[in-house]
């Protein structure tokens, strides 16, 4: 049985399930639960500027941070639509007008700047969509507990126990590698690596979503997710293998606990990606044969690249909280989707503004390592390009980064930020940087 075959089966599965649930009955919603929606519209609107001054750069290749004095603008507008299928199913449609680029076209970081950035942009506004998918829920038992409404979420009431369904066109940091503190882009932390763990190459196009099935089983203290993924037609494109012959798995393990009272999570994620991907070990070997530059392109072949992540998040206060990400890949065949990081470090916190007055506020802080494997340095020692890094020559040291921001709630649903990042070795070069990178973020929602 094919990936799309198993991805099906799967989904029949967990309808007939439904049906058991629901003859079987459930508890009744407490008073303070809100009444089902039958359908909800939320929406959006971000606007993230960055620039950084000139900084020190004896040589720059194809995939360079531009040295001289720049800035760059991203807008996003987004609509959510909600709609109640039958119990439990739920269909969602984001459609989204975006403009703009990344600082230097979205490359030169390994640890990019920004989240709202993607890695092809237009100066002109262009359409898209990037979320289209069905949710049921299936209730196992336990006790009800209210849904608010939100995007992408219709209020209501689900068990503490149940399995979660989704299934269409998503990203898959949607779902897995969550984090309370640092996950969202239009409201917390900007730098990828601190947003997602670095190393987590995750299947999506050039825009960070893809097509899949992911399955969330919660009991009690704990959940248990699994996914499968298309990946792009070849690495980094804007087009995805619908075919399933290139996919990715993904499973991760949710513990949920109390520290002295406070609430955390810590999570254990794995994955596995199958797609022709080239080795950085053969595109060497054939440029030195070939007096060439290296290029993966040249030696892609079907093979398997695994890796793991490790998330948690802590609440200290009430009004303070903690986070901690690490994670690694194979480190001998080129990136696939996200970011040419082989190995990651990240921790931080964020504190709401109760201590003076604007309990609305946050200001947040965070550091991030990056790091590449022995053979990814040579490849791009010796001029390879990458996802996003490729300088045309490489001195090795670990890429570092430091991120903070401060979110000022003008009014009801507009918040107004400052983000500053200050980068050690941007895409791993001695010889590059630092960098500062100074940004201003405008968030409205409804």
């Amino acid at each position: 049985m094919g990936a799309a075959q198993q991805a099906m089966a799967a989904f029949m599965l967990a309808l007939s399930l439904q049906g058991a649930a629901l003859a079987a009955g459930t508890e009744a919603p407490a008073a303070d639960i809100p009444e089902p929606e039958r359908w909800n519209v939320h929406g959006q609107f971000t606007n993230v500027t960055q620039w950084h001054p000139s900084f020190r750069s004896p040589y720059s290749g194809t995939n360079s941070l531009t040295p001289e004095n720049t800035n760059k603008e991203t807008v996003d507008v987004t609509l959510y639509l909600g709609l109640r299928l039958w119990q439990g199913a739920e269909l969602y449609a984001n459609p989204e007008i975006d403009q703009g680029f990344g600082l230097s076209n979205t490359v030169g970081l390994a640890g990019f700047s920004s989240g709202e950035a993607y890695k092809i942009g237009n100066n002109a506004p262009y359409r898209k969509l990037p979320r289209l998918f069905l949710r049921q829920v299936i209730n196992l038992g336990g006790e009800q507990q209210a849904v608010e409404s939100g995007p992408n979420q219709l209020a209501g009431s689900r068990s503490a126990d149940n399995v979660t369904i989704t299934v269409g066109k998503f990203s898959v940091v949607d779902i897995f590698d969550t984090n309370t503190y640092a996950h969202d882009p239009r409201g917390d932390f900007l730098n990828w690596a601190v947003i997602d763990s670095g190393a987590f190459d995750y299947a999506a196009d050039a825009w960070g979503y893809t097509h899949g099935l992911a399955v969330e089983w919660t009991q009690s203290w704990w959940t248990l997710r699994g996914g499968l993924f298309a990946l792009s037609v070849v690495p980094n494109s804007v087009t995805i293998d619908t075919t399933w012959k290139q996919y990715q798995w993904v499973g991760e393990f949710e513990a949920r606990h109390d520290w002295f009272g406070r609430p955390g999570k810590l999570k254990l994620l794995a994955f596995a990606t199958r797609g022709r991907m080239g080795g950085y070990g053969y595109a060497v070997s054939l440029a030195q044969q070939t007096s060439s530059t290296p290029d993966t392109g040249l030696v892609r072949r079907l093979a398997w690249r695994p890796g793991i992540a490790l998330n948690l998040e802590q609440e200290v206060t009430s009004d303070l909280g903690v986070f901690a990400r690490a994670s690694m890949n194979d480190g001998s065949k080129e990136t696939y989707e996200f970011t040419d990081i082989n190995r990651s470090v990240s921790a931080g916190f964020s504190l709401k503004g109760n201590r003076w007055g604007r309990p609305n506020d946050t200001f947040g802080a965070a550091v991030v390592v990056n790091g590449l494997s022995r053979a990814a340095r040579q490849y791009f020692a010796a001029g390879g390009m990458g996802v996003l890094i490729g300088d045309g020559a490489l001195n090795y040291g670990t890429e570092r980064i430091a991120e903070l921001y401060y979110n000022w709630a003008a009014i009801k649903h507009l918040t107004l930020g400052l983000n500053y990042q200050y980068v050690v070795h941007p895409a791993y070069n001695r010889d590059r940087g630092p960098v500062s990178i100074v940004g201003a973020r405008i968030h409205a929602e409804f």
